[in-house]
This record gives structure tokens, sequence and C-alpha cells, in this order.
């Protein structure tokens, strides 16, 4: 302004070469500095739309964006008094922030909505046995857990039975697997709230619904990966018994046939990165783990209920695959970290289909950040990509196949399509028909 106001009044005046010589330095530094910022914002906004509209998610890297003033960002940044962190009286947003919590570029799919699961639920669990859809447990409300199983037929989608599980086994954040017949349940989490785990296991004959005992793990965990492998039950990471601390420890027992047939369990190479909430899978006699996190919910220091409390958590993208060495190797990561997706899987055509997650929190209200993208990974190439949207974002979800149908049903849904936080738990039944 003061230059301004100088040239403007003294214009029938020619200025000192000394003055000149400052003046027209200022102007091309401020002009340089602009041209830099302009170029600056143009590559970061340009590579980071390559990098999510691309199918090809071999490698992925933090990239940032400068957040809009749009509705979605409106809704997302602003607090409860309408005002936003961060930024300036007009509500556009000072800072740059990482894109890794934006929704992916997606196609539409056409889902049709089933008969709801009996009751919502989430950190529950999910196994299917061909033609039925065994669903466990799992929290109704942060005060109320489920102690039961329901039972849907995708043959003419129906829910079409109810049975209670031990009164001593774990309410969520459970370990499973199954040979076909039988589902071996592993740890988690006994009771509401953040309440602490329960190293106990069992074994249930989906035939007979009787239940047995299996040695308990050497220690407790919440939410292990867990899967049948070579004739071993293998549980990996997990969170320790202060429901935050990841653990890497890897222990398998051998079974078959619904009989354990050692004494205890066998240690073994610990799993790269520890944490919970990893979908888990065995295909064409690989062990493969996908996703996770470091951290989670703790109970609040002194509560009487163990009141939930929330903490620091990181959410990775990372692929883990244990070859016939018993040796880690690392796969192309996720499009995007992701969490909360233990039972939202399924194989489709020699592909994993992932449904739903959670991914790294809002940048500025640090709010946790639901994802609604179907994910695949195909097993030939080892590239993903991103193959549909889900009806909302949901996290915990539980996924099944049945006739070309991906099924999902309960977990925790978002706010709405412009608020990506958590808010209802559900037990709406959806399903998609997948061609590819």
């Amino acid at each position: 302004m003061r230059l301004g106001r100088y040239s403007h009044s003294h214009s029938h005046k020619h200025p000192s070469a000394p003055k000149l010589v400052v003046l027209l330095c200022v102007v091309g530094l401020l002009g340089a500095a602009l041209i830099a910022d302009f170029l600056w914002a143009s590559s970061s906004s340009t590579s980071t739309a390559l990098r999510y509209v691309t199918s090809n998610w071999s490698v992925h890297r933090a990239s940032t964006i400068i957040v809009p003033n749009n509705a979605v960002n409106r809704s997302s940044v602003h607090d409860d008094k309408g005002k936003a962190k961060g930024q300036k009286k007009d509500g556009v947003p000072e800072r740059f922030l990482s894109a890794t919590f934006a929704d992916l570029p997606a196609p539409e799919l056409h889902w049709e909505k089933l008969p709801s699961c009996p009751v919502p639920r989430l950190d529950g669990f999910a196994i299917q046995i061909k033609n039925l859809f065994y669903v466990f447990s799992g929290y109704g409300t942060i005060d109320m857990v489920h102690s039961h199983v329901d039972i849907f037929n995708f043959t003419d989608n129906t829910w079409c039975g109810r049975f209670d599980t031990p009164k001593e086994m774990a309410h969520s954040h459970l370990g499973m697997a199954t040979d076909g017949r039988y589902i071996y349940i592993v740890t988690g989490q006994y009771g509401p709230q953040c309440r602490g785990p329960s190293a106990r296991t069992f074994i249930l004959d989906t035939e007979t619904k009787q239940w047995s005992d299996m040695p308990p793990l050497p220690a407790p965990r919440y939410a292990p990966a867990t899967q049948l492998w070579r004739g071993r039950l293998h549980v990996m990471g997990g969170s320790g018994t202060n429901r935050y601390d990841p653990e890497v420890d890897h222990w398998s027992l051998a079974v078959k046939d619904g009989k354990v047939l050692e004494k205890g369990w066998r240690t073994e190479i610990p799993i790269p990165r520890g944490g919970p909430h990893r979908a888990c899978i065995v295909v064409d006699g690989r062990l493969i783990v996908i996703g996770g996190q470091e951290g989670d919910f703790m109970a609040k220091p002194g509560s009487p209920i163990f009141k939930c409390s929330r903490r620091h958590e990181v959410v990775y993208s990372d692929v883990y695959m244990l070859d016939d060495e018993m040796k880690w190797k690392n796969l192309p990561p996720m499009p995007k970290p992701n969490s909360h997706i233990e039972s939202a899987w399924a194989i489709v055509n020699h592909s994993i289909v992932i449904a739903g997650g959670t991914t790294d929190k809002h940048p500025i209200t640090k709010k946790m950040i639901l994802c609604g993208e179907l994910l695949r990974f195909d097993l030939d190439t080892l590239k993903w990509s991103v193959i549909g949207k889900l009806p909302y974002r949901v996290k915990t979800t539980l996924v099944g196949f049945w006739d070309g149908w991906l099924y999902f049903t309960s977990g925790q849904r978002d706010r709405g399509p412009d608020d990506p936080s958590p808010r209802k738990v559900i037990g709406e039944m959806w399903r998609t028909k997948l061609r590819f």
C-alpha cells in the first residue's frame, strides 16, 4: 500500500536511482514468489489427482491437497460452534492437508436392500460356510454387547436361526477362522465399553451347534489376525492387554476336524507390524494380512465402567504375505490406509474384495474417518483397484459372497454423504451383483 500511494501521489516526480533499484528488486522478488507458489500448488494438485484416479496402486506415497471451500469440507471441518480451526474469517482453510482421508473416485453400483440383521452390531465377526452366514456377538451400543449368533441364508435371503455363545466367550474384537464345518474362535474383549480382553478360545461345530474349548492363548489380545493355514490355527498381532499397544506375537496350534492335536500354542515368526483390525486371508496356499492400525481406544483411568477414551491411532496400508519358508514378504499396499476390516472381505473371481473400513483421522477435527469404497486386490496381477461405492461409509462391516452377489451387514455408518465421521450402529443388509 505504501508503494502504491507513493507512485500515485508523486507521479509528476522522478524517483532517485537508489529508490528505483529497491522498488524493482521488491517487485521482482514478489513476482518470483507468486510464480513459484502457483507452480508448486499446480504440481501438487495434479499429482494428487493422478494418484487417486489410477487403478494401479503398486506404490503409495503421502500426498497433499489445498482444501477448497466446498460443501464436503465445510461440513467435516467446522466444529459445533460453526467455526473451524486454521481458517480465515471468510471460511477458507489456510493449511495443506493430507489427502489420504478423502474418498477415492469410484464407480456407482446398484445396491439392493434386504432384511436387516435381527440386532445392530459393531465389532462383531462373521463366518460364511457355503450358503450360511454366521454373524457373531459384537456391541449393540457402547454400553451393551451381544452374546449370540444370528444366521443368514443366502439362498432365500432370510435370517433363519439364532443360538447363544458360551458365557465365558469374548463379545467383540474376536479372531475367527473356519475349515468349512468347525469355527475356531480366539480371544477378544469381554464386556462393553473398553473392558479387558480374554485369552479363552473355543470351537463351534456348526452342524450340531455344540461348543468345546481349546487351550487359552499365551496372552490375551484384541482383534488379532486369525486364520487356518496348513493344518494350524494362526493368531497374529492384535492389541495388548491395555487395548492400545500393538503386539507382533504370532502363535499357532495344530487342529483338525474340530479337534486340538497339541497341548499348547507354538511360537512362530512375528508379524512385521503389530496391531488390530486387519483382514487375514488364506488363498492359493498363501497367508495374507491386510491393513490395520496401531493404537486404539483405551479405558479411562479410574473409570468404574471402563469408559472408552480415544488415544492416538496410526492407520496403515501395509499388506504382508507369509511364504513357504515362513518368511514375511511385502505385497503392494492398499490404495489408502485402512483398518476395521477384519471381517469385511470376500474372495471373488481370484480377487480379494474389501468393503469400507476406517482411514487416517481428519487432520483438523481429528475425527475418525470412515471409508465407503469397495476395493479389489487382483491375485493374478497383485494390483489394487477401486471397483465401486457402498451405499454409505461403514466400518467393521461383515461381508459374504454367494452366487455372484456381494453382501454386507452391520457395523457403524457415517453421519451422511458430507460427513464421514462415525455415528449409527446398524444391522442393515445390502447386496450388489459383481461383474469383473
